[in-house]
């Protein structure tokens, strides 16, 4: 009896997804469990096994089709593996082999390199945006610049990713009252701290104290303090959540992603480090679930981490802001009435203006400020 191999449910709010690439052809055997289809959503991408031992008779998607959650794909028939069949290998990260990540095959095209050729270090053989930047790293010079004279354009059609994306941006700067304040931070305290217990912190939790954790303390403090920063419109009414769920930005396999914390407030420093670079690590593997990109009061962005002097971020709708971190840069401030260098950050707080005043925005981004520059505030709470 044929057995319907249906598109499965990513997430409570996704209703359709697309199909990225089948990892099997017609008429082959599979074994129980094999990796069959890659499925691709909006944020993130996963693998699709077979329910049962069998062939793979029928496919009724093709590579990126778009289907709804629990319609039928494919097809198989149910049958022992053939004498002398072995499964069919999932695709190996070779030059004819692994699934290209459309961050990847923008990378690739940017820095004029074939990403069949490029060894994939991603789940099943797929090829990862970090793999062709170190491909490409690797690679000889050329003999001419891509802007040679030749005058050329390339098409490629955009990720469902970047699709995305783009349509939330408009979207937000569309429905939202958008505004955004600066200031500054020394940083100088974050590091002695580091430095100071850096070796013990290591030691016992088995993962190094990054300026992440200090900065979503922060947040959490000064979301207690002015909670209309974490609050959200429905309808005519705000809503205003008494947990603090933070989104991480983190540039993972496919792009930029947001995977949120929950309920930080009881955090401790060590969990909010492994649980950031846990998210790390399954953003560059493509491993990350819709659940975990979903929700939210609040999002932070380290943009600092790619060189950035200043931005002015972006709200994820429904939220009603977001903080943008920078690059730590040694500047000559005025301290005490004497000139001194000192490692210094701005901060920018996008907000909704319509939840938001701007008193009560410039109050949260001073609070942020002044518990950076004393994280003993976090102790003391005060």
């Amino acid at each position: 009896m044929a057995v319907d191999i249906r598109l499965p449910k990513a997430g409570d709010s996704i209703t359709e997804a697309f199909i990225g690439q089948w990892q099997v052809k017609e008429g082959t055997w599979v074994d129980v469990d094999q990796n069959i289809v890659v499925i691709e959503t909006e944020k993130a991408a996963f693998d699709v096994p077979a329910p049962v031992a069998g062939i793979l008779t029928k496919i009724l998607k093709k590579n990126g089709d778009k289907a709804l959650v629990n319609e039928v794909i494919a097809h198989m028939e149910p049958a022992p593996r053939p004498a002398g069949v072995t499964p069919a290998p999932a695709p190996a990260p070779a030059k004819t082999g692994g699934h290209v990540m459309p961050a990847a095959a923008a990378s690739a095209a940017a820095a004029g390199i074939d990403p069949s050729g490029v060894k994939g270090s991603g789940p099943g053989g797929r090829v990862l945006k970090e793999d062709v930047q170190k491909a490409a790293a690797s690679a000889p010079p050329k003999a001419a610049s891509a802007l040679s004279g030749v005058r050329e354009e390339r098409r490629q059609p955009m990720s469902i990713m970047r699709q995305t994306i783009a349509r939330r941006l408009v979207e937000a700067q569309h429905n939202a009252a958008l505004l955004t304040t600066f200031n500054e931070c020394d940083v100088s305290a974050i590091k002695k701290a580091r430095e100071q217990y850096q070796d013990a912190f290591t030691k016992k939790y088995g993962i190094k104290l990054g300026f992440m954790s200090f900065f979503v303390k922060a947040v959490v403090d000064a979301l207690n303090l002015y909670p209309s920063i974490g609050a959200r419109i429905e309808g005519t009414e705000l809503v205003y959540a008494n947990y603090c769920d933070i989104g991480v930005a983190i540039g993972g396999g496919k792009g930029l992603v947001v995977p949120v914390l929950r309920s930080v407030e009881r955090m401790s420093f060590s969990e909010i480090e492994l649980a950031i670079a846990d998210f790390g690590k399954r953003a560059n593997e493509g491993r990350l679930s819709m659940e975990e990109m979903q929700g939210g009061t609040f999002t932070i962005s380290n943009g600092g981490v790619y060189g950035s002097l200043m931005s002015t971020p972006i709200v994820n709708p429904p939220q009603s802001g977001v903080l943008g971190m920078h690059n730590i840069v040694d500047r000559p401030i005025a301290l005490n009435g004497e000139v001194v260098i000192r490692p210094m950050m701005y901060l920018a707080l996008t907000y909704d203006h319509r939840v938001v005043d701007g008193r009560e925005a410039v109050s949260f981004l001073k609070r942020i400020k002044d518990v950076v520059e004393d994280p003993t505030r976090l102790i003391l709470e005060i």
